[in-house]
């Protein structure tokens, strides 16, 4: 027996984890999505989140029992002592051609992510932690370049560099720390991690090859100098509910955090993102993996009597179903059922 579909546009990837449904039920919260633009071309990619997919023998016993109008999981069937193809799954075969294209989709937003680098509503420049008596003495670490950081850490000078007292600005100035190269160690800089990492163990100052990474220390350094502060003034202003600086940690700072607290909007979200993984491979450069879409016909052989063959159609022609998914999305429909015995 030969059943010939016909399909266009199916979708040979998949946005939701590796996992085998077909034999086990789904978890009880779902499938986990995995196709956030971090997962698959961010800092966290990896290749196992770009997933890809072809035609399976599990995917032609998803189809044949759809085409008899049985609608449960595959694993729910398989289950059913009565499960129709119990003793013919060994007699299947198939021969999937395909053409397949590659483009470019943009995947919603499914996991409420929000934009790190933006914000929403206006800035409030007037708030206590901009406004209060410790402001300028506060927030002007950060203005310090890196030998009078040093020297202010070590030797409890007051400073006196001014930095705009303006969310914006200050971001500005941390992202320009985050790009200083990290710097090759001396007895002063040693000094000044010592000191550090002793009043802040969470502090990491350093990258693999031992060098010294700027932002931490300066953003450490904040947190050295609201201590300092403390004892002169009251900065409870300048902590957030669990004391820390909002936004700001002893290794960084995160944009969509710090001006969540000084803008009159929430947090922005993501609209969505491109479905597109890059990655350099040695001895090619960068390769660029899109969406796979295939169209062709999918040619189901079933090894059986003639008699059984026409017992098969006429549950297919019962059934009705005009069209149908093949594997994901796309356009799926029988074309020809030939009851014919196969010949070797």
């Amino acid at each position: 027996m030969k059943i010939l579909i016909e399909y266009e546009s199916s979708w040979r990837n998949s946005f939701l984890e590796d996992f085998d449904g077909n034999n086990k039920p789904l978890p009880q919260k779902g499938r986990k999505f995995i196709a956030s633009g971090q997962n698959i071309s961010g800092m966290k990619s990896k290749s196992e989140y770009f997933i890809r997919r072809e035609v399976s023998i599990n995917t032609v016993m998803g189809l044949l029992n759809r085409l008899i109008g049985d609608q449960r999981k595959l694993y729910q069937a398989r289950q059913d002592e009565k499960y129709y193809f119990r003793q013919l799954e060994r007699d299947i075969s198939f021969d999937d051609s395909a053409l397949y294209s590659h483009e470019i989709i943009y995947i919603r937003n499914m996991n409420d992510s929000e934009d790190q680098n933006s914000f929403t509503g206006m800035i409030k420049t007037n708030d206590a932690i901009f406004q209060s008596d410790y402001s300028n003495e506060f927030w002007g670490v950060l203005a310090l370049d890196f030998d009078d950081l040093c020297g202010f850490v070590v030797n409890e000078t007051h400073t006196t560099s001014q930095q705009d007292l303006n969310p914006l600005a200050i971001i500005s100035r941390l992202e320009e720390l985050k790009k200083f190269k990290p710097l090759q160690s001396n007895e002063v800089v040693e000094n000044v991690v010592q000191i550090l990492t002793s009043k802040f163990p969470k502090i990491k100052p350093r990258n693999q090859k031992g060098n010294i990474i700027v932002l931490p220390l300066y953003c450490s350094t904040l947190y050295l100098q609201l201590e300092r502060l403390s004892k002169r003034y009251n900065t409870s202003s300048a902590r957030s509910a669990r004391g820390g600086i909002t936004g700001i940690s002893n290794n960084g700072f995160t944009p969509k955090d710090f001006l969540k607290r000084y803008t009159t909007g929430e947090k922005k979200k993501i609209w969505g993102n491109p479905y597109i993984r890059k990655e350099r491979k040695k001895g090619v450069g960068e390769v660029v993996s899109l969406m796979t879409k295939a169209s062709g016909k999918l040619e189901i052989n079933i090894d059986i009597n003639r008699e059984k063959a026409k017992e098969i159609k006429r549950l297919i022609e019962n059934a009705g179903v005009s069209s149908f998914y093949l594997g994901k999305k796309g356009l799926a429909y029988v074309t020809d059922i030939d009851t014919r015995e196969l010949r070797n």
